[in-house]
């Protein structure tokens, strides 16, 4: 059955003859007259009484529109949609638990103030398993913090975290710096493996032959930092998650000799990547902030 056949249906019982039908539809008579035919030889039946003046839909005909209407109804509202589908497709995003913790939220909201009609998809994931989400295909776009993934994407830098170790300030109070070997001596409350926080504090620890083993292991942050203001021990994450901590004084820093740790922010996408409408409403609002660089 084509749509157009049921329009001119509809058109027909409306206007009461064929020649009105088609001046309505901007098409021959002769292609109304076609069209009828074709869908009562479907029906098996006659769908019009054929008058003197005009036409005047059976039984039939009326049971056939009527049960047509729904889908005309639906066929006008995707015509009127169509050439906004791109507009209302939403951008999938998958973030890292850090960013999403502290760097996400605010770069989302001024998309939002700008632009209410974007429409956005957030999921949460370790580092690891964000980029393999976006890999698959199954995000537009992945916020991602530590070394710089091999791949065939376009990045856009948003920044960099340093890392910090912290502890209450009853916790060995006496300890202001440790070197790499003491730190390893100490229970650690640690990310978990996979996180871009854990890879690059082992990292940084393999380049002494020191390797971290944790009492505490989360994906939580909130949970480390609970568990070092409760002198639990000692625990590394980034410097923008602890400031509440240090501001209250529940939690001081450690320093670590010998020892830097930072890790890069980007937002990942595919080279190959068709930009929509609103993905590249997101990309601009980035690349107003940070620089795009290609990897």
């Amino acid at each position: 059955m084509v749509i157009r056949h049921l329009e001119i249906l509809e058109a027909v019982a409306e206007t009461g003859t064929f020649t009105s039908a088609a001046k309505k539809l901007y098409i021959t008579q002769s292609a109304v007259s076609h069209a009828v035919a074709e869908l009562e030889k479907q029906a098996g039946t006659a769908l019009f009484k054929r008058l003197p003046k005009g036409v005047v839909l059976t039984r039939c005909g009326s049971s056939l529109l009527e049960e047509s209407q729904s889908i005309l109804t639906a066929c006008r509202n995707l015509d009127r949609r169509i050439s906004h589908l791109e507009e209302n497709t939403p951008v999938n995003i998958v973030s890292s638990i850090t960013i999403a913790s502290f760097l996400l939220p605010k770069i989302l909201s001024e998309l939002k103030t700008s632009f209410p009609q974007v429409q956005l998809s957030v999921r949460i994931a370790r580092a690891n398993t964000a980029i393999d989400i976006l890999q698959r295909g199954n995000a537009d776009i992945a916020f991602w913090e530590g070394v710089t993934p091999k791949g065939n994407f376009h990045a856009i830098r948003l920044g960099s975290y340093k890392l910090c170790a912290a502890c209450s300030p009853e916790f060995e109070s006496s300890v202001k710096t440790i070197s790499p070997d003491q730190l390893c001596c100490y229970p650690l409350l640690l990310r978990e493996q996979g996180s871009a926080i854990r890879d690059t504090l082992d990292n940084t620890l393999s380049l002494a032959n020191l390797k971290a083993e944790p009492v505490w292991e989360s994906v939580n942050s909130l949970a480390l930092i609970k568990a070092a203001e409760a002198g639990l021990g000692i625990t590394i994450l980034p410097e923008t998650l602890l400031s509440d901590s240090l501001l209250l004084k529940k939690l001081r820093v450690i320093n670590l000799e010998n020892i830097k740790m930072e890790n890069q922010m980007l937002a990942l996408f595919h080279k190959d990547k068709y930009i929509t409408k609103p993905f590249q409403i997101l990309l601009d609002q980035l690349k107003n902030n940070h620089d795009l660089c290609s990897l």
